[in-house]
């Protein structure tokens, strides 16, 4: 599972890192909404409330009107009831007030993991694109097509996140849990054999390379000029 957290506190964001990978979570740290605009590729993502410029709770709010809906885990020192109900409203799925236990964080983070894997589709569809987690099968236009275990888990990750950029570093972390160096090319062969599948010469392309940045499904659209 891979978690974004936004902490500007720099030494309390590397404890609670490393607290959370040792639990087996991979850890994304930005320190500050202005290294946190795209959370596309990730489980799940830890908030501090109070940050400068731009806080916890405008963020989570940009990201809900984005369309971005991983679960979110608001931290803060703000204890009242009035608070607790913006940062909900906003979109914050738990609200978890400093000072806290780590292992209460914990047992938050598993549980909203837990209630966003039953939430998730088990079918996943875009344009005439369709993936069935139940049965791991995958059909373009009707017809069916059959999927490696790396090819299968690549498409879900793109249709999870259908119409954002997945990176090639989330390729790497989520897919082959690796760093980006060793399998660069790799990610580049397994692309190439999951395009032939999923967008047939006689198909609209659904998979766009998105040069510097990664990969992103859904119909075609116009130039990126990020």
């Amino acid at each position: 599972m891979h978690i974004l957290l936004v902490e500007d506190d720099h030494k309390a964001a590397r404890l609670l890192a490393r607290g959370l990978e040792e639990e087996g979570f991979q850890v994304q740290v930005a320190h500050g909404a202005h290294e946190a605009a795209m959370p596309a590729g990730f489980d799940l993502a830890i908030l501090d409330w109070m940050m400068p410029g731009k806080d916890g709770v405008t963020l989570c709010a940009e990201w809900r009107q984005s369309g971005h809906q991983l679960p979110v885990l608001m931290l803060t020192a703000r204890d009242a009831v009035a608070d607790r109900i913006l940062g909900l409203n906003t979109g914050a799925d738990d609200y978890l007030t400093k000072p806290f236990v780590f292992d209460e964080l914990l047992a938050r983070v598993r549980a909203l993991l837990r209630r966003f894997d039953r939430a998730q589709p088990a079918l996943l569809k875009v344009a005439d694109l369709a993936l069935d987690a139940r049965t791991r099968t995958a059909t373009r236009g009707g017809s069916s097509f059959a999927l490696t275990a790396k090819e299968y888990a690549l498409l879900d990750l793109l249709m999870r996140h259908a119409g954002s950029v997945v990176t090639r570093l989330q390729l790497a972390e989520q897919v082959w849990h690796a760093d980006l160096i060793a399998i660069d090319n790799l990610i580049d062969v397994h692309i190439k054999n999951l395009r032939r599948k999923v967008d047939p010469p006689a198909a609209a392309p659904l998979i766009e390379t998105v040069r510097g940045r990664g990969f992103r499904l859904g119909p075609p659209s116009e130039p990126d000029h990020a």
